[in-house]
């Protein structure tokens, strides 16, 4: 028969055969582009065609023989299997069957079938049986079979069900092995009414696994390190893969293998094919010539076959440089000339040349005088930036003694040099120097040789960071020598030419900082004699002063006014404005909040209501640089109308500055209120007045009302009344327009101008019954008013010419029509009968405060 597109195939055979020729198996359906065929059983031999024979002379199992043909694509990394069952069938023989030969005889149960499977991806076509459940109840009852379980009521529903009737188990598709790789189900066999003869059958389902899933390394990137000249076989590093396929098969065996390596040669390095361990091959790592390594390595599994499904992954390896290759100089040997007489000069610079790895302690040299130095007339430095030996002349030198010195200098590094493999042994590295020395009338020298600095790195442009003078030898001043930093030194320093001043040309950036900086400085005599010098700047951090808040005390009344900070800076830009503010405590930043107003400043107020007290709040201010300073501002929150209320200086607001409108309408009301004054002199200073105003009037008090209408008659004896005094004369009405210089409540005195003494109650008697009921009579009024009055006149006439005595002649603004209450000039005296009519005439602003006089 041909085997069908599930790749199940049944095939019956005899139990004892030497040979056997079953019907051919349709592989094309499984895989047409199959270019390797095998079976998992050496047995049977499958040829090209689908034949399927056996290879060897079997004993087959009694009832059925399984095996499984493997079907390959190497190109296409393609693989299909094809399970084969074959069935048994048993040669009938015939015998004469006695009496004593019959046997009941059981034959084997169906209810417990061996595990079944399913190729992972099946192919189909679906619905496709993958196993029978059968019982042998069923030969005494009608038996139905059902099933429960994943892949059938749970998920994945709907995946695999049971013929009622017959007991086949069917797949309805494909299964992910790496999703599911089993189901365990429950058959169940049961009579039409209910009845079960079995108990119920665990089956499980097995989903077996296929090669789809590539294998991929746990890095996209593997970086190692691999020290220079190194021995073969030291381990590098290892990469590592993983396999979503099942464990423990071919389709989990990985192997590793180096697809490229670059440079391609030589080969520098190997790969363990099953551990991905990676190893030098050799100790001809060379940082000089190759400091860099990258390799490509391909994981595989199927244990590395070609048809397994393969995946690829980069490793990069850097060569850790060793004290390999020793400093060595340009030149054998250097010429170089000084004056006699000179002292700490430097008179040559030395370059010194390693191949190692800059900046780094086998590159950096350290120069030695061996030879012709006993004397120590000279002494050689470092110069860290440029790896130059700096030679000067500590001791001055005699011309008329020797006119040459020759010095042999040596170079080394900071660590001891290494000798690798396939190296001979390194003498140290030396020169020669040949020092001439001049004849010299004593030109200038810079004292010291070598001047040190140390710069802050947050100084500001034009900032004095040091002096650099040279002297003249014979007079030993520095007078009439000019100074000038050398043509290609650095651009952010200058010297000042005549009194050496350095001076800071611009500000540090970041790759300055921290930095050392070698300046050569010129100094040229009135003789045109030079000279030159060394400064050694050394850049530090930037050291400012951070931004601090002031003042950092301040009330807050009942009405909760914001509090206005200011932050101030001795800095200049950029460590300086705009400021940033933040509450650092973040318990007070829940109840107090920031309002920026300026580059500088800021509105700190309470977030909510809040009880009265002092409040320590840190408030953090940050510059234009970052730069950050915290500062405890204290408010005292008071129970306050004014800060003065609090016993305490007020705070320090923003100025307020009023403009000319504002000043003349304080005028225009200050002169407003002396002409009612004076016109309530007018009213009832005159004895016609007293006919008709009875004598309590005067005993009525001024109410302050935010209402138009006339206020209530106060009775609280702690309010102080004010009242009016009769006016008799010219001198007494001018004195009208001082009074009223300051009221103070709860029985103080009523001080009536700057210059007196003399209070009501001093007048009048403290304690009286009157003042139970707040009250003062006309008269005790009028007495301590009349003396009062008359001595502000006085003080007037002590004016310049009398001009303060004199009646003024006010201007007020024309409101369309004339005042029926005539001149209210300090002179006028009213003496009509009906004095008071005027009042019914008047504006009703005038009105208003007239009513407020009147007892009705």
């Amino acid at each position: 028969i041909l085997i069908p597109l599930t790749c199940v195939g049944i095939l019956p055979m005899s139990s004892m055969e030497k040979r056997f020729h079953p019907p051919s198996l349709n592989l094309k359906e499984c895989l047409k582009s199959a270019e390797h065929i095998s079976s998992s059983d050496p047995d049977f031999r499958i040829l090209e065609d689908g034949s399927v024979y056996t290879a060897n002379i079997i004993s087959l199992p009694s009832e059925e023989k399984t095996f499984t043909i493997l079907l390959k694509d190497i190109q296409r990394h393609e693989e299909k299997k094809i399970h084969v069952n074959l069935l048994v069938h048993q040669k009938k023989t015939h015998k004469t069957r006695h009496a004593r030969d019959t046997v009941l005889r059981r034959t084997k149960r169906r209810w417990a079938p061996i595990p079944s499977s399913m190729m992972e991806n099946s192919l189909g076509p679906f619905p496709m049986q993958i196993q029978q459940v059968q019982s042998d109840t069923a030969q005494n009852y009608t038996i139905y079979y059902s099933a429960t379980g994943p892949g059938i009521d749970r998920d994945p529903k709907n995946l695999f069900y049971v013929e009622r009737e017959t007991g086949n188990v069917f797949a309805t598709g494909p299964v992910d092995r790496e999703q599911y790789p089993e189901f365990k189900i429950i058959f169940f066999a049961t009579t039409a009414d209910g009845y079960s003869p079995e108990i119920p059958l665990p089956h499980t389902i097995r989903i077996e696994d296929d090669n789809d899933n590539a294998p991929s390394f746990t890095q996209d990137l593997f970086t190692f390190v691999a020290p220079e000249h190194c021995k073969p076989g030291t381990v590098v590093g290892q990469v590592t893969a993983e396999d979503r396929d099942e464990l423990y098969t071919l389709h989990t065996a990985l192997k590793y293998r180096i697809v490229s390596e670059e440079p391609p040669f030589p080969k520098m390095f190997s790969v363990h094919p099953e551990s991905g361990v990676i190893t030098t091959l050799t100790s001809q790592l060379d940082r000089e010539i190759i400091g860099k390594h990258l390799l490509l390595i391909e994981v595989r599994d199927m244990a590395g076959q070609p048809f397994g499904l393969c995946n690829t992954g980069t490793v990069v390896i850097n060569v850790k440089d060793v004290n390999d290759n020793a400093p060595y100089f340009g030149h054998s040997s250097y010429d170089t000339k000084v004056l006699e007489n000179r002292v700490n000069v430097e008179i040559l610079r030395i370059p010194c040349l390693d191949k190692d790895e800059p900046n780094s302690p086998a590159w950096n040299c350290r120069f030695s005088i061996v030879k012709g130095n006993d004397d120590n007339h000279f002494a050689i430095t470092t110069d860290g930036r440029t790896n130059e030996g700096i030679l000067c002349v500590v001791k001055g030198l005699d011309y008329e003694t020797t006119n040459l010195r020759i010095l042999e200098i040596a170079a080394s590094n900071e660590i001891p040099y290494v000798v690798v493999p396939y190296s001979s042994g390194l003498a140290q590295s030396t020169c020669t120097v040949r020092v001439n020395i001049l004849d010299d009338d004593e030109g200038p020298v810079f004292k010291p040789c070598l001047l040190p600095i140390t710069i802050d790195g947050c100084a500001a442009v034009g900032t004095a960071v040091g002096k650099y003078l040279a002297e003249d030898p014979e007079t030993g001043n520095s007078e009439g020598i000019r100074y000038r930093i050398a043509p290609g030194q650095s651009n952010w320093i200058t010297i000042d030419e005549n009194s050496g001043e350095l001076r800071i040309a611009k500000l540090f950036g970041n790759d300055l900082i921290g930095r050392q900086c070698n300046i050569t400085v010129l100094a040229v005599d009135q003789s045109e004699y030079k000279c030159t010098g060394t400064v050694l700047a050394t850049i530090g951090a930037c050291d400012r002063d951070y931004p601090v808040v002031t003042p950092r005390e301040f009330i807050m009344c009942r009405d909760r006014k914001p509090v206005y900070i200011t932050a101030v800076t001795p800095n200049e830009s950029p460590y300086s404005a705009p400021f940033r503010f933040d509450i650092s405590d973040r318990s007070m930043d829940s109840g107090w909040q920031t309002v920026q107003q300026d580059d500088k400043s800021i509105l700190l107020s309470p977030r909510t209501d809040i009880p009265y007290g002092i409040y320590k709040i840190p408030v953090t201010v940050r510059d234009n640089k970052g730069r950050q300073g915290t500062s405890v501002v204290s408010v005292n929150y008071c129970d306050c109308t004014t800060p003065s209320d609090c016993g305490t200086v007020r705070q320090v607001s923003p100025a307020v500055t009023l403009g000319v409108w504002a000043i003349l309408a304080m005028i225009l009301g200050s002169l407003l209120l002396l002409l009612i004054l004076i016109t309530l002199c007018g009213c009832y200073g005159t004895g016609a007045v007293s006919k008709h105003v009875p004598d309590d009037l005067a005993n009525q008090n001024l109410i302050i009302s935010n209402t138009e209408a006339p206020g209530e008659e106060v009775m609280d004896p702690n309010i102080i009344p004010l009242q009016t005094a009769t006016v008799n004369s010219c001198d007494q009405g001018v004195g009208m327009g001082t009074i009223g210089r300051e009221v103070k409540t709860g029985g103080q005195s009523f001080e009536m101008s700057k210059g007196g003494h003399q209070t009501l109650e001093s007048v009048r008697g403290y304690g009286q019954s009157t003042m139970e009921q707040g009250r003062y009579s006309y008269s005790e009024w009028q007495n301590f008013m009349h003396s009062r009055l008359g001595e502000k006149v006085y003080m007037c006439r002590q004016n310049e010419e009398n001009k303060h005595s004199e009646d003024y002649v006010l201007p007020y603004n024309y409101e369309g029509r004339g005042s029926l209450a005539g001149s209210v000039g300090c002179c006028s005296d009213h003496q009509e009968e009906e004095v008071l009519d005027f009042l019914d005439q008047l504006e009703p602003k005038f009105r208003t405060l007239a009513e407020t006089c009147v007892k009705r």
